[in-house]
């Protein structure tokens, strides 16, 4: 099997690890400097939300299946042009894509499903945004309504910050969504979709504070691991019956059905489960704990969902083992950030945020490399992933990832 690959983040390192030992070739658009370290992978220049050209590569490279990584390519509908073009995809259109592109309609999406998640309030006027802060005791969240790299929700406890999130978006002629919040340890499922059957992966948690003890602003996720000890045991069978399933019988009959990752984003609440939020990719950094605990050839899983045959796929099999995930992140982070500094080699690292200059990989984002450890048990993983780290000039990183699990 050929397999083409859209994204040059960290989740598409991790992809392409666990997608190489079982495909003949993999070619990355445009990847990164870990991904063109893998024996059989190549690398190659593109534009990834251009469909056209993505179907243009697909075709040149003779590949079997196309697997779309970020958010930002779904929902400008590349997947449409490549199915149109009969080419297998992983990723859903950018009809089903909307979950992750408005938060306003995946909270309608999840009141036809009868999904429990927040109450919450769509906002497109400050007055509308003052309204809606009044009727929810601190902490406010407040939720950009579009796609903003998972740094568009803020969550505080002072009034007028929140305020100052809801104008921005607002003013911007866009809109928020303004809501309760969810009070809970938080848990990351992703479920493999395709448009009608639902596969789940293991369960697993991040960190999205920049800081330990969860303070700091909100990023794209600072760590994760898997399996997590302390989680109810039917936990995934409860997500599958009460969100995965009522979600995708509904994207169908709204016409659009879900093919590809289905992120579900958890608080485990007094109440019972909440959703917090749907993506529709691969999370980043969940996918780096997740995928190497996988022994299922992770191209026969893809496939399967792009075709149209995951009930026909034989159950998943796992690794009892645990992975830890450290992400470090560049100076400044996530505002103004300090890149060119130049990175050391190491042990089990995922490339994110790199690029090559004089021969030299050095950093070139905000979250940079990912660090993984691995153990038979949560915090033998830990003391693994922290034992391999070594920091570049002005590396943030978090030293609390899965303390005390």
């Amino acid at each position: 099997m050929k397999i083409l690959l859209l994204g040059s983040g960290g989740r598409e390192h991790a992809l392409a690890l666990a997608l190489a030992p079982h495909v003949e070739e993999l070619v990355a658009v445009p990847g990164n400097p870990g991904i063109e370290s893998i024996d059989n992978a190549e690398c190659i220049a593109g534009d990834i939300l251009n469909g056209v050209d993505m179907v243009e590569i697909a075709r040149r490279k003779a590949v079997d299946l196309v697997v779309i990584g970020p958010e930002a390519p779904l929902v400008a509908g590349v997947a449409d042009d490549l199915r149109e073009a009969e080419i297998a995809v992983f990723g859903p259109s950018g009809g089903a894509a909307k979950l992750e592109g408005s938060k306003a309609f995946a909270k309608q999406i999840m009141a036809l499903a009868e999904v429990p998640t927040a109450l919450a309030h769509v906002c497109s006027t400050r007055e509308q945004a003052d309204e809606a802060l009044q009727m929810f005791p601190a902490p406010y969240v407040v939720k950009d309504d579009g796609l903003a790299a998972g740094k568009g929700v803020v969550v505080t406890t002072d009034l007028e910050e929140a305020k100052e999130h809801a104008y921005h978006c607002i003013d911007r002629g866009g809109s928020v969504v303004i809501e309760e919040f969810l009070d809970g340890p938080e848990v990351s499922l992703l479920c493999v979709c395709d448009g009608k059957t639902v596969v789940p992966l293991e369960p697993a948690q991040d960190y999205k504070r920049l800081k330990d003890g969860d303070e700091g602003p909100n990023t794209g996720g600072m760590g994760s691991y898997s399996p997590l000890p302390w989680a109810p045991e039917n936990l995934t069978e409860e997500v599958l019956e009460r969100v995965a399933y009522p979600v995708v019988r509904e994207m169908e009959r709204q016409g659009t059905p879900f093919v590809g990752i289905l992120y579900v984003g958890l608080a485990l609440t007094e109440r019972g489960i909440r959703v917090i939020e749907f993506n529709v990719r691969f999370g980043d950094p969940e996918t780096q704990a997740v995928l190497p605990r996988l022994k299922t050839p992770l191209s026969e899983v893809l496939y399967s969902a792009a075709t149209g045959k995951l009930h026909q796929l034989a159950p998943l099999d796992w690794d009892p083992g645990a992975v830890v995930t450290v992400v470090l992140a560049s100076a400044g982070y996530p505002g103004k950030l300090q890149l060119g500094d130049q990175i050391e080699d190491a042990p089990d690292l995922i490339h994110a945020g790199t690029t090559r200059k004089d021969d030299q990989i050095v950093t070139n984002g905000g979250r940079v490399l990912c660090v993984r450890g691995f153990g038979e048990t949560v915090a033998a993983a830990r003391e693994d992933a922290y034992a391999k780290i070594v920091p570049f000039e002005g590396a943030q990183y978090r030293t609390d990832i899965a303390a005390g699990v």
